[in-house]
């Protein structure tokens, strides 16, 4: 069977990455920083939270739906023994490892940084969201394979049909409204370990794994309406923001998350489906970058915010060195020290080709879209 690489997802899992680490610069920047762990500035951007709140409702849903797709296309050539061992290594083994290894270190610098005693703590950190998809293949595997054995079933045909309207991506947004009502969270935006975070992404995971089920009419749709999804979404984001009356709720940031995120995908499928050196270069720096990005940011805040600069120089020098300071661990010593690469999600040969992320060739999109 012909297959052919979907390059929109590999960049719009870099683009996301790339944004979460400026995210997590910018809450350094808030007032609050410290009560939820991070090294504070003394001069606060609050205006710089405007666009990251946002960013914050679709960001890590988005990266749950990426690593459900993710999984669909790990699948295509494993049965579910050899599945399991594949995700043990690239995702647990990562997890165990960032859970002793690397989330301590962020912590031994703001122990520092504050002059507290040193001490060791061990603990799930920014990587319990690794944790959550583990649990997630676990849980799905055997439906998940239920369903690639039965590719060519009535379920299948329904599903893509209902894929080609607006509404049908849309409506899985009914769901998550659902999980809101019942969780209850205190801010939708709450994820790291929260019961609130473990199913909205068991759910982003799910459907995210159904849409590329589902077949090309999933991507037809979210390109064909991503506009109307984005301007729903911004419609919503503008409730919430302005905080008009009681209009604005969970249930509205529920669904104007899933609007962000099925226009972007939409805006993906068509403009970013090619190859590229950069791509194939980042695509891989991405999970490591994410693995060891916190304690990097850490560690510049550390250096760069007792200069007393503007505070704008400081969140642009803390972003700038942070980018830097990632892409030089990961080139000159993750990539290159064979040993090493497992622990950050890395294949143990720097030769050994990437075959997930591909479909059929009769599934690409054309162009034309």
């Amino acid at each position: 069977m012909t297959t052919e690489r979907r390059y929109d997802i590999d960049w719009l899992r870099v683009i996301a990455i790339g944004l979460l680490l400026i995210y997590h610069i910018a809450v350094i920047f808030q007032p609050w920083a410290l009560f939820i762990g991070f090294i504070k500035s003394e001069d606060s951007l609050e205006n710089l939270w405007t666009p990251m709140t946002m960013l914050n409702v679709w960001r890590i849903p988005f990266l749950f739906y990426v690593s459900g797709m993710g999984l669909y296309f790990a699948m295509r050539k494993r049965n579910w023994k050899a599945l399991l061992l594949e995700r043990s290594k690239r995702i647990l083994l990562p997890f165990v490892f960032g859970f002793f290894a690397i989330c301590p270190l962020h912590v031994y610098i703001f122990q520092d940084y504050y002059n507290m005693p040193l001490s060791y703590y061990p603990s799930r950190g920014h990587l319990w969201f690794l944790g959550n998809i583990f649990a997630y293949v676990v849980l799905l595997s055997p439906l998940f394979f239920y369903l690639k054995k039965h590719n060519q079933g009535h379920f299948k045909k329904v599903l893509a049909k209902w894929m080609s309207y607006a509404v049908g991506p849309l409506s899985v947004s009914i769901f998550f409204v659902i999980e809101v009502v019942l969780v209850q969270p205190t801010l939708f935006e709450m994820y790291a370990l929260t019961w609130h975070g473990f199913f909205i992404g068991f759910l982003a995971f799910f459907f995210g794994f159904l849409f590329v089920y589902s077949g090309i009419t999933f991507w037809q749709t979210v390109t064909k309406w991503k506009w109307f999804y984005f301007a729903l979404a911004a419609f919503l984001f503008a409730l919430r923001h302005t905080g008009f009356g009681n209009i604005s709720s969970l249930s509205l940031t529920a669904i104007e998350s899933n609007c962000w995120i099925f226009g972007i995908f939409g805006l993906g499928y068509q403009y970013l489906n090619n190859p590229s050196t950069i791509l194939s270069y980042l695509s891989q720096a991405a999970y490591p970058v994410y693995i060891i990005h916190m304690f990097v940011l850490y560690a510049c805040a550390w250096v760069i915010l007792p200069l007393n600069l503007n505070p704008w120089i400081q969140f642009i020098g803390v972003t700038g060195f942070t980018f830097l300071i990632c892409y030089l661990i990961y080139e000159f010593i993750l990539r290159r020290i064979p040993i090493l690469r497992p622990f950050f999600g890395l294949k143990w040969s720097l030769k050994t080709k990437h075959q997930d992320n591909q479909i059929p060739e009769k599934e690409v999109k054309p162009h034309s879209i």
